[in-house]
């Protein structure tokens, strides 16, 4: 069943990033040629307004992990971008909606500022609400129990990838093509608009095959707010003295966490009080504490790859200014700046298949890793090529503006934009499915949609920091260069310095992957991935309160179960655990009970269990 949900999911991603990544890379002409910005102007838009849809992707993730459902929030936030795209239609239609060009850095205000920016607003949210919950809602359609369901959680995200490179490669030749070429721009926005109303419906009419999981409220807050207040009380010697109950009394939980020694102070939410009442606001379970680290954990690793999505602003928004300069011909057919982004959607969209059906399985026979490499190594391996990338980008400028002061009626090819462009698409191969992945994989059950959004707000702290570098560097530059210029200035590109921007990114980046090196290396897995082949359930029990080893089922021999039952009332050493926690009494494996990611489910047996036989027959 998860493969003709996937094939949903790659129709819709397909379709609605057809549209997204056209206006993507061709909004920063637009803003240029249609709403008459200067060039720092409209990068700074463009950025910023990237910079708000993926920020905005927390919206929707926090709204399907707590409110309503991953699905119910997908069409939702897919009928606020459908609206925006519309509103945008119109304004490229209407001569009279549009400003006139002015010769000031902007040329827009008044009622057409206010629908311009109303239209980008509707625009962002809807598409980062989608992006928020839609690749949690596909990873819920796998059983994660499942041995052959579980690995292929892994090739959900690079099909994921792959369907969205597909559609993308439509949007940026063909739309884009309408867009800048014919300056139809808005046929480009009306295929858009349609394409993705296309797309949510085939999602919403998929709805009887897909696994729904219901939200809950997240227990985060009130973990740190508890933490606060119990600031003052000591931690026990022991973790297994910190509060925990069994699934029996929790049905609502899918996992019970063990404990860990990183963030302690976040351990005193767990200590059980002396003269109060256990209630949600005077203590929180171990499993809930594990939950709230497992965020702060992740936190380094987030920040670690912003750095990279910065250097992935500049491609879509300088790189495109640059083809601009270049000679695009191809033959008779001029090739319009903004598809420029064919090149790595091309190579992510060939890399792709190569990567799952080749290196996957070499590697796996390497390391014995069921992904062939870990998700932080695949981060890693992209944020060098993020690097490189960038120093490339340097050089090909300093090529295309040398060639520009000999003549500028004989400019260097476009395609010498194809390496920057080629290798940084295979960093964001590695690097954003390896994100996808690792905070999916990672993130307590509850908060899978919020988790992925981190993804998105790595993009999202990228594009605005990309904002500040360009505002901040070009007013240092002013004052230290000898033209007063900055190293990005005006409508001229031939008169800047944009490789001396590039070589600042690059070596960011560098210093950026040893920062990440150390986070990557701190970081501590939730669970080791789980080996299918033979699946136990771990006994975590032993974290929780001290007991005896339960015997095997299967030797009681047709004998009840019950009578096989510790009882604490016949063993003296049983006292001392009892204490710790009454209100559990002795806690129980339930053989082969594993849940997604090893973790282990507990299960309440009585405090006492006597039977004719139990009386005759010791328990052992």
């Amino acid at each position: 069943m998860y493969i003709s949900n996937v094939f949903i999911f790659a129709v819709l991603v397909s379709l609605e990033n057809m549209g997204f990544i056209a206006n993507m890379v061709s909004l920063v002409l637009y803003f240029m040629y249609v709403m008459f910005f200067n060039y720092p102007n409209s990068a700074n838009t463009v950025t910023n307004f990237m910079g708000s849809t993926f920020l905005l992707s927390l919206i929707g993730g926090f709204i399907s992990d707590t409110f309503i459902s991953r699905f119910t929030t997908s069409i939702i936030f897919g009928f606020i971008e459908v609206l925006g795209l519309a509103v945008v239609t119109i304004q490229a239609y209407s001569k009279d909606l549009q400003p006139a060009y002015c010769g000031k850095a902007s040329c827009i205000d008044g009622s057409k500022a206010v629908m311009f920016y109303f239209s980008l607003g509707l625009l962002a949210l809807g598409a980062g609400g989608v992006k928020g919950a839609l690749p949690a809602l596909g990873g819920d359609q796998f059983d994660h129990k499942d041995p052959k369901e579980a690995k292929a959680l892994a090739r959900y995200f690079n099909w994921l990838l792959l369907s969205t490179t597909l559609g993308a490669c439509v949007g940026v030749t063909g739309i884009v093509y309408l867009t800048t070429e014919k300056h139809k721009w808005y046929w480009g926005f009306f295929i858009s608009t349609v394409a993705t109303f296309i797309g949510f419906t085939v999602l919403a009419l998929g709805k009887p095959f897909y696994h729904i999981r219901e939200p809950e409220m997240a227990d985060s807050p009130i973990v740190i707010v508890v933490a606060i207040n119990n600031s003052k009380l000591a931690l026990p010697d022991s973790p297994d003295e910190l509060y925990e109950i069994s699934k029996t009394k929790n049905d609502f939980r899918e996992e019970i966490i063990s404990h860990t020694n990183q963030f302690r102070f976040l351990d005193k939410a767990a200590i059980v009080p002396k003269d109060s009442k256990t209630t949600p606001w005077t203590v929180c379970t171990v499993t809930q504490v594990e939950e709230v680290k497992i965020l702060t954990r992740m936190l380094p690793i987030l920040f670690s790859t912003v750095i990279m999505n910065t250097c992935l602003a500049q491609l879509q928004t300088f790189s495109v200014m640059q083809g601009n300069f270049m000679n695009r011909k191809i033959g008779n057919f001029n090739v319009p700046a903004a598809s420029i982004p064919i090149i790595p959607l091309v190579f992510m969209s060939i890399l792709v298949p190569i990567y799952e059906f080749f290196f996957v399985p070499f590697a796996r026979k390497i390391t014995k890793h069921p992904s062939g490499i870990t998700q932080l190594q695949r981060v890693g391996v992209g944020l060098v090529l993020s690097a490189i990338s960038m120093a490339i980008a340097g050089i090909v400028e300093v090529k295309r503006r040398d060639q520009a002061h000999r003549d500028i009626m004989k400019p260097i090819s476009l395609f010498w934009l194809s390496f920057q462009y080629g290798i940084f698409g295979i960093a964001d191969m590695f690097t954003l499915v390896g994100l996808l992945e690792f905070f999916y994989r990672e993130a307590p059950i509850r908060m899978r949609s919020l988790s992925t959004s981190f993804t998105w707000l790595t993009l999202s702290f990228g594009y605005f920091l990309s904002t500040v570098f360009v505002n901040v560097i070009n007013a240092i530059t002013k004052r230290t260069s000898s033209s007063k210029q900055g190293w990005i200035h005006g409508l001229d590109l031939n008169s800047s310095h944009l490789n001396l921007f590039y070589w600042f990114l690059a070596i960011l980046s560098c210093l950026n992957f040893l920062n990440y090196l150390y986070w990557a290396s701190w970081y501590k897995y939730k669970t080791e991935e789980p080996d299918h082949s033979e699946p136990k359930a771990m006994d975590l029990t032993t974290e929780q309160l001290p007991m005896e080893e339960v015997p095997d089922p299967t030797e009681a021999k047709g004998e009840d179960l019950s009578t096989r039952m510790l009882v604490a009332e016949e063993e003296p050493e049983h006292t001392e655990a009892k204490a710790k926690d009454s209100s559990t009494g002795p806690l129980l494996v339930e053989e082969g009970s594993t849940v997604d990611g090893g973790v282990t489910e507990v299960h309440e047996g009585p405090s006492s269990v006597q039977t004719e036989d139990s009386k005759q027959q010791p328990t052992s």
